[in-house]
């Protein structure tokens, strides 16, 4: 198992920065899972967090994070320090170099282009400064903003996944991987 990197300074592109997550982001993550109702089952999950399991999940970044196990990176606009989403690192496999992303954004965030620039920034990083070589994004079939973003960042369809999603179809596997060790 490999540490993750420490992200020292916010990546920044197009009016957006990415930043370690951290407990002050819990009231902007819960006001999301208000907003958008469903947003806990496009990430797979059975129910929204609550206000003391993301409490859990800040306390635990920083361990996670040194034994390899997830990442957590808050989105935000550039020069403002408020979540507006999250991009995360889980599901790695230290053998095949290999790591699933997830991607949300607030309601009130989406379609301005701001998930598009925060999955380029973190992948791109990832692939550069974590020893990963492949990076994978789960995407329900009936998320077609989601599967635009990904083909935007150069992400490419690799197979159905056998996670139901949403629309109860199998999940859609995208691909990034870093071009000088690709398999």
């Amino acid at each position: 198992m490999s540490e993750l990197p420490l992200l020292d300074a916010p990546l920044r592109a197009g009016g957006v920065a990415l930043r370690p997550y951290a407990e002050r982001d819990i009231p902007e993550i819960l006001i999301a899972y208000q907003d958008d109702p469903q947003l806990h089952r496009l990430l797979g999950q059975a129910r929204p967090p609550s206000a003391a399991q993301l409490g859990r999940t800040a306390e635990a970044a920083e361990a996670d994070r040194r034994r390899g196990l997830a990442l957590w990176l808050t989105i935000c606009r550039d020069g403002e320090d408020r979540c507006i989403g999250q991009v995360s690192l889980h599901s790695l496999d230290w053998t095949a170099a290999s790591g699933e992303l997830s991607l949300w954004l607030a309601p009130g965030e989406r379609g301005c282009g701001h998930g598009r620039r925060a999955l380029s920034l973190a992948a791109r990083w990832l692939l550069e400064h974590a020893s990963l070589s492949r990076l994978e994004l789960l995407v329900d079939p009936a998320n077609e903003p989601m599967k635009r973003t990904a083909a935007a960042v150069g992400a490419r369809v690799e197979a159905a996944s056998s996670t139901a999603g949403r629309s109860g179809a199998q999940m859609l596997r995208y691909v990034l991987t870093h071009p000088q060790r690709e398999p």
